[in-house]
């Protein structure tokens, strides 16, 4: 309050009664203002210090991390702080996380292929590993108007990548190529599901063949709905608004592939997802396996 500093910085001067006459301020508003002093002063010595720490997880994961994730990891150190305070500090310091750019689809349906049923009908949510799965093709702008293309694989119980493979192509091969991958990570994919959008790749007789040959049930949302395979979507999006920075595009392939891969392995191992409790994937699964054999 102005006028009160106004008061305290010359009551010596003029005398506080004079000067809440003067100004307007009722005395007892003045002194309960001077009485907390100290206290305020606190609390801005413990802000500012928050707001060191906070900086320090918000550069350590490259400005990505908003408000629910740095709680998590200043928890994880020992803070006891909610995200209400958190989100404050953050707000007070002008410490912001990254927003989401708006996606290219790459969908291209194939009207002609075989229809596939709907088996997860917007449910990305399984009671364990290696019992569904989703997928998808996203675009990576690269250097001068080129793309490189990344297919995905990720399990629905702990929002772990799987399988992933990255071409300057879209052909069936870069999609059968993160399926085989996730089937190596798991040593087996028999009889999971494997859900996927209508792309000309996961209607393939290609595709199919690979599905079949590891076990794998295909399923398949709406033609043209991204909310069918919302997973998947909310992944890339996360991915190019994390590598990408704000930025169009990635300088060159080589930079583009490192940073892909690099955001993948932090993604899996280090990376705080919600739906997980705030818990890394492949922690939240080892955390999960831990909790059956002790049952």
């Amino acid at each position: 309050m102005n006028r009160c500093r106004f008061i305290e910085d010359h009551h010596r001067a003029f005398g506080v009664k004079r000067l809440c006459q003067v100004l307007e301020v009722a005395r007892s508003s003045f002194y309960k203002r001077r009485a907390g002093r100290a206290a305020r002063a606190a609390r801005e010595r413990a802000d500012a210090a928050l707001a060191e720490r906070i900086r320090a997880v918000h550069a350590e994961w490259d400005g990505t991390y908003g408000r629910p994730r740095i709680t998590a990891e200043l928890r994880d150190d020992g803070e006891r702080v909610n995200h209400k305070r958190v989100g404050r500090v953050m707000r007070k310091f002008g410490i912001t996380g990254l927003r989401l750019r708006r996606h290219q689809v790459t969908t291209v349906p194939e009207p002609s292929a075989t229809p596939v049923p709907d088996l997860l009908r917007r449910d990305f949510t399984a009671s364990g590993p290696n019992l569904k799965y989703v997928g998808d093709i996203t675009y990576l702008p690269v250097g001068d108007g080129e793309f490189l293309y990344l297919a995905t694989v990720i399990d629905c119980f702990s929002r772990r990548r799987v399988g992933w493979s990255i071409a300057d192509h879209m052909r069936t091969e870069l999609v059968a190529d993160a399926l085989r991958a996730a089937a190596v990570t798991r040593g087996s994919l028999a009889g999971a599901v494997f859900h996927s959008d209508h792309g000309a790749q996961y209607k393939s007789r290609e595709f199919a063949a690979v599905c079949a040959g590891l076990g794998v049930t295909q399923s398949m949302g709406a033609v043209g709905t991204s909310a069918d395979n919302a997973l998947t979507e909310s992944f890339n999006a996360a991915l190019k608004r994390e590598t990408l920075k704000g930025a169009r595009r990635f300088d060159d392939a080589l930079g583009c592939r490192l940073a892909v891969f690099r955001w993948i392995t932090r993604y899996n191992t280090r990376r705080r997802h919600s739906a997980n409790g705030h818990q890394a994937p492949i922690v939240y699964e080892q955390q999960s396996a831990t909790l059956t054999l002790a049952a």
